[in-house]
Order: C-alpha cells, then sequence, then structure tokens
C-alpha cells in the first residue's frame, strides 16, 4: 500500500476513532440501562425480589397484564392528549418569539432573551411549587386578581380539585418551560435564512406571510422537525410537574399521565417488572413516531 493511501485510509478512519470515547459514553449511559429495563419487563420483579427473592421469568405476563388494563389506556390517552396540547402552544409560541426576537432591537432582545433563559434555567419542581402558589386556593394571585376584575367571589376557588383546571395549570407550566427552547433554536436558524433572498423576494412583492411560508420556512425544516420530535418526547415522559401539583391538591387519580403511572406501579406499587413493561411501550412508540419524522425529513432532503 502506498504511503498516499495510508494517509488517505487514517483519515477515513479518523472520524471513527473520534466518535470511539462518546459510544463508549452512550453505551454505558443508555444502552445498558435500557437492556436492564426490557429484562426486567419480561421478570416478575415485586416486594419480594426488591428484598433479595430471585426474579420469576414470566415472559410477556406483564406486557399482557398492562395491554388489559383499562386504566393504563385510560392513562395513556389522557398523556396524548396532554402532550399534543403542549407541543402545540410550545411550538406556535416559540417560533412567534423566535420571530418576534429578530424584530427586536438590543435592549429589548436582551430583555426578552433574560426572561427566557430565566424560566428555562428554573428546575421543573421549583417552577411547579411557585406555580402553585400563584393559583393557591387561600392566598394566590390568580383568585385575587380575577374577584378584582370580575367582582365574582373566586376566594377559596381550587385550581387543583378538577382535572381539567388541575392540566390547565400544568399546560402553563410545562409550555412557559418549554418555550425558551424552541424560541432560541427558531431565533438561531433565523439568523442563517440569506437576507438578499428575502430582499428579493420582497421586491417581486410578495407579502410578509408569503416570504415566511415559501422562504422562511423551508429553511428551517429539519430545525423545526428536530423540535417537533424532541418536544414530543420531552411531553410525553412529563413527571415532575405533574407529581408536584398532585401533592399540593391534585387528585391522583384523575390526573396520572404516563411518567407518573410508570413511577407509582414502580416504587408506589412495588411491580418494578409492570413498571418496565410500561416504560418498554413508551419507548416503542416514542422511537415509532420519532422514526416517522425522521424518515419524512430524509425523504424531503433527497427529492
Amino acid at each position: 500500500m502506498s504511503q498516499t493511501a495510508r494517509v488517505r485510509r487514517r483519515r477515513d478512519l479518523t472520524p471513527l476513532f473520534l466518535l470511539i470515547p462518546a459510544g463508549v459514553v452512550l453505551l454505558a449511559l443508555t444502552a445498558w440501562p435500557l437492556i436492564q429495563l426490557v429484562v426486567t419487563s419480561f421478570l416478575e420483579f415485586g416486594r419480594a425480589q426488591i428484598f433479595g427473592a430471585p426474579p420469576v421469568f414470566v415472559g410477556l405476563d406483564n406486557y399482557a397484564d398492562v395491554l388489559t388494563d383499562a386504566e393504563f389506556w385510560q392513562v395513556l390517552g389522557r398523556s396524548v392528549a396532554f402532550c399534543l396540547v403542549n407541543v402545540l402552544l410550545t411550538m406556535l409560541l416559540g417560533i412567534a418569539i423566535g420571530v418576534l426576537m429578530t424584530k427586536l432591537g438590543g435592549g429589548f432582545k436582551l430583555l426578552v432573551s433574560v426572561g427566557l433563559l430565566l424560566a428555562w434555567a428554573m428546575p421543573p419542581v421549583t417552577a411547579s411549587v411557585v406555580w402553585g402558589w400563584i393559583f393557591d386556593t387561600d392566598r394566590g394571585v390568580v383568585n385575587y386578581l380575577l374577584t378584582q376584575i370580575t367582582g365574582a367571589d373566586f376566594s377559596g376557588h381550587s385550581w387543583l380539585i378538577d382535572p381539567l383546571s388541575f392540566f390547565f395549570v400544568a399546560t402553563i407550566i410545562v409550555t412557559w418551560q418549554a418555550i425558551p427552547f424552541v424560541a432560541f433554536t427558531v431565533f438561531a436558524g433565523l439568523t442563517q435564512v440569506p437576507n438578499e433572498v428575502l430582499e428579493a423576494a420582497e421586491i417581486d412583492g410578495a407579502t410578509g406571510w408569503q416570504r415566511f411560508r415559501l422562504i422562511v420556512l423551508p429553511y428551517l425544516r429539519g430545525v423545526l422537525v428536530i423540535l417537533l420530535i424532541l418536544q414530543i418526547i420531552w411531553d410525553m415522559r412529563v413527571f415532575s410537574q405533574i407529581y408536584a401539583l398532585q401533592t399540593v391538591g391534585g387528585i391522583a387519580a384523575e390526573t396520572n399521565t404516563i411518567g407518573v403511572y410508570i413511577f407509582k406501579v414502580s416504587i408506589g406499587a412495588g411491580d418494578l417488572g409492570a413498571g418496565g413493561a410500561i416504560s418498554v411501550l413508551l419507548v416503542i412508540l416514542m422511537l415509532a413516531l420519532s422514526g416517522y419524522y425522521i424518515r419524512s425529513l430524509l425523504k424531503q432532503e433527497e427529492s
């Protein structure tokens, strides 16, 4: 083999060698726990096994029990509906704020950026507690303002006792914390849209909406698809916000989402086998959704 061929081959293998450390970390932190999860889903792993009894292989019994449980389907349907509402609001508001940031001056842009970063940086549990105080039954700001504005007596009104208003509060918290990521990502993508193309379209008579729909959106399509996938995954497995609100007044049986349900089945009821089966089903669902959108994106790039 000539010297030139050896150098070329070494260069071809360099990216692979650089990926090895990240691959090892990924396998250790993701692949191995996932394998353990799958294995546990085929076992009877209850409180006895937690305290030392050997696990018993039960095959697909855990999956059969979960898929025939009416509560599981109720929680899954509730989680999907909650996810869709949050994803829609997050994407629409995040895109709108990202576009707005391109129009703001330096001072206002800095102010908006700091506000977004503060919302993004706040831990989910802390955010849930703060918003729980805002909607507090006796001393909440929302009840006070509604009483002053409408003249009706909202003192003592509980926002968390009713499932619909519970998820209204939860949607505010989840969306409020998710918008900054979408807004910053969209803003970064918008800075890469060529100004000369937009100016040419404006000279040709295209309106602002037409320029956004026909020029900006195609440039951002890949970014938006990735954001959509991430938001679906994050909102489907939301846990901290729901669990924190349940502890300050929500009715758990009527407000469980899939993440909280897995926790209560695994830890609360002590059935790690059933909890593992539910988790595997959730992973399969997320992979199916992600695979569909990624495949659609690749087809669009090839066409």
